[in-house]
């Protein structure tokens, strides 16, 4: 859910860089539930899980589509979570901004997410954002999977956008 998260927090506290990651991009007045519909994401999924070969009883296997790449020790482990009890009413709430906050925003993509697949992603930023997506190897859980490459790279970011507030400075 942090895609419809993040906004928020940058409408409240100074962000000198959004980076959303794997992340579901809300329009105003948008819900949670209603964001798979409007954006195709099933049909898409759908098609990318033919294109690789997955079985429609794969598609429904969380260790299949979240935890692929993952090592065998760490996909247990993360299986083996226990979820807190986590109120659904969120999910039926308009998204509450009326646009996207002023901040600049970078779309970061794991090329092998099962979820939601790279197209998937690039189109639904290009829509919704007017940005296109870096890519990442990796699946839905790169922070897990590869935590070194995703740490390079937010600092790579935050080197940009740092170097971007100095040359304005000047």
């Amino acid at each position: 859910m942090g895609g419809f998260t993040a906004p928020i927090v940058c409408t409240r506290r100074r962000v000198d860089l959004l980076v959303l990651l794997n992340a579901m991009i809300p329009v105003p007045g948008e819900t949670f539930n209603a964001w798979g519909s409007n954006t195709g994401s099933g049909p898409a999924r759908a098609e990318y899980h033919a294109s690789i070969g997955l079985s429609h009883v794969e598609a429904e296997d969380d260790a299949v589509i979240y935890y692929h790449d993952l090592p065998s020790k760490l996909r247990a482990k993360a299986q083996a979570r226990k979820w807190q009890d986590q109120s659904m009413t969120p999910l039926d709430e308009p998204w509450p901004l009326d646009s996207w906050p002023d901040v600049p925003t970078r779309v970061l993509a794991g090329r092998h997410d099962r979820m939601f697949p790279l197209d998937f992603q690039r189109r639904v930023a290009r829509e919704r954002l007017a940005v296109e997506v870096d890519e990442i190897d990796g699946g839905h859980m790169v922070a897990m999977s590869k935590p070194a490459e995703l740490a390079d790279r937010l600092e790579a970011y935050r080197l940009e956008v740092q170097g971007e507030r100095r040359d304005a400075r000047r």
